[in-house]
């Protein structure tokens, strides 16, 4: 059964981690699982997830990070989600469309209209089943999201990182505002507990919907 499955949060919200756990589980009871993400999740979406997130880039104004973003969002999902979902495998992305109408509408305060124009452009009308918010403070996401950074070998992914706390404020908020127009399809999780505690929640509510039988939508 096809069933496309976002993760949503601020930078250190635990998405990655928590995928990775929901995946073992899902392949455990038995279904296809395709786990991918954004920006990237596919060979000319990873270079341009490259620009993005290099700090080095700090050149980049508010308007190029949205082209960007929706170029490498077209390409992965013709390249990766469209494909799994016809297959009928259960998608598990980090980060989607509402990523673009957090950070570059409500962080970057551009235009939400222009913003869902380009979304339906980039996925051709496919919007997920079911995302889930890990939701925490901002102080919280970004101290883990440092810490993340400083441990890990190869290039520092932290352009936004490096974005002030009013910042990722602004982000948060537009999360839970995005969550509270459509309650229907988010699912609000609290991140700030620990991993096995956050890890129960995700699976209690991906199997509640899961078991209602929800396809995905093209």
């Amino acid at each position: 059964m096809a069933c496309f499955i976002t993760f949503e949060g601020i930078e250190g919200c635990g998405k990655t981690t928590q995928i990775g756990l929901l995946s073992r589980q899902l392949e455990g009871d038995g279904h296809a699982v395709t786990v991918t993400r954004e920006p990237g999740g596919c060979p000319v979406a990873d270079q341009i997830r490259n620009i993005l997130l290099d700090a080095n880039n700090h050149a980049i104004t508010p308007l190029t990070e949205l082209l960007l973003y929706a170029a490498a969002r077209a390409q992965h999902t013709a390249e990766v989600v469209k494909p799994a979902l016809d297959a009928g495998a259960i998608v598990l992305c980090d980060r989607f469309t509402d990523a673009t109408i957090a950070y570059q509408g409500y962080g970057r305060k551009l235009d939400l209209a222009a913003i869902n124009q380009l979304n339906k452009m980039a996925t051709g009308g496919i919007r997920p089943d079911m995302t889930l918010l890990l939701d925490c403070p901002a102080e919280t996401g970004l101290k883990r999201a440092i810490c993340r950074i400083n441990s890990a070998p190869g290039a520092r992914e932290e352009r936004f990182e490096l974005e002030s706390l009013q910042f990722h404020q602004r982000v948060r908020q537009g999360y839970l505002c995005l969550a509270q127009q459509e309650p229907e399809r988010f699912v609000i999780i609290d991140a700030a507990a620990g991993i096995p505690e956050t890890e129960k929640a995700i699976a209690a509510a991906v199997r509640a919907r899961i078991g209602k039988g929800q396809k995905a939508q093209g």
